[in-house]
């Protein structure tokens, strides 16, 4: 099978690059073809701006989905963004590794996915009307394949439980997982977190790689967050608004799982 890693750390002996190391190793021992992209080695530009946009007349407005979906359709994206989406598109599976930062994902990773998932490859995609709101949230252009995250939290596992200070790991990595994953059709994987990252020793990170190692072998047959999808009829279209029947005890991130999988 085909993986692609991407991985934000602007230190090549961060704990994050060696994690990915571990993973690449174990992938390809076990005989995937793997392409890695190492946002800070490539200086990956971040930020949405106009130089993303070559045909945009010097005196229009910069609506960011009109013209991206305009750069997409007609091919002009920059080399950069193009070939990354090729990327994915290669890949059966995608791995996203990288340290928690200001309980989100680093600026530079983020700035990946607000250029790469363009307007008609990674979102409005698909027949929009008072019946169906696109392909997406489990379909779309990714559908069919996996993903997965990485991650390295400074905190401890306590902090990031259900009653923890920082709120429930799942809550803060539902934005990335079923938002920038699920939405353009992954099938998600559960995360592989590493928790007091900053004081890892040489002994934990031994039994660390090896559970990674354990993880990357079941790749491929570890079953999915059971997110519910858009158009399986769990939602009313076009408010997307979950069925009133369907869980009427709970609300929030928790609601958009299926609990009968």
């Amino acid at each position: 099978m085909k993986i692609l890693v991407v991985s934000a750390h602007p230190d090549p002996a961060s704990l994050t690059n060696a994690l990915r190391g571990v993973a690449v190793d174990q992938l390809e021992a076990d005989r995937h073809e793997v392409r890695v992209t190492d946002l800070y080695a490539a200086v990956w530009k971040s930020a949405v701006d106009r130089f993303d946009f070559p045909s945009l007349p010097e005196a229009g407005r910069l609506q960011v989905p009109a013209a991206s979906s305009a750069a997409f359709a007609t091919g002009i994206l920059t080399d950069d963004v193009i070939t990354e989406q090729a990327k994915l598109l290669w890949a059966d599976a995608l791995i996203l590794v990288f340290p928690l930062w200001w309980f989100s994902m680093p600026a530079i990773l983020k700035g990946w996915v607000d250029r790469v998932y363009a307007y008609g490859f990674a979102y409005g995609v698909g027949e929009h009307s008072e019946t169906r709101w696109g392909d997406r949230y489990g379909e779309g252009t990714l559908a069919g394949k996996r993903a997965m995250l990485v991650v390295t939290a400074g905190g401890w596992e306590s902090h990031y439980g259900p009653r923890g200070i920082n709120g429930p790991i799942d809550d803060l990595l539902f934005p990335i997982q079923h938002g920038v994953l699920f939405y353009p059709g992954y099938d998600v994987l559960p995360p592989f977190i590493v928790y007091r990252a900053d004081g890892l020793s040489e002994l934990a990170f031994a039994a660390t790689a090896e559970s990674l190692r354990a993880r990357m072998r079941t790749l491929f047959s570890t079953p999915p967050i059971p997110y519910r999808r858009q158009n399986g009829g769990d939602y009313a279209i076009p408010s997307m608004e979950l069925r009133p029947d369907l869980t009427p005890d709970l609300s929030g991130f928790a609601a958009h799982l299926d609990g009968s999988q």
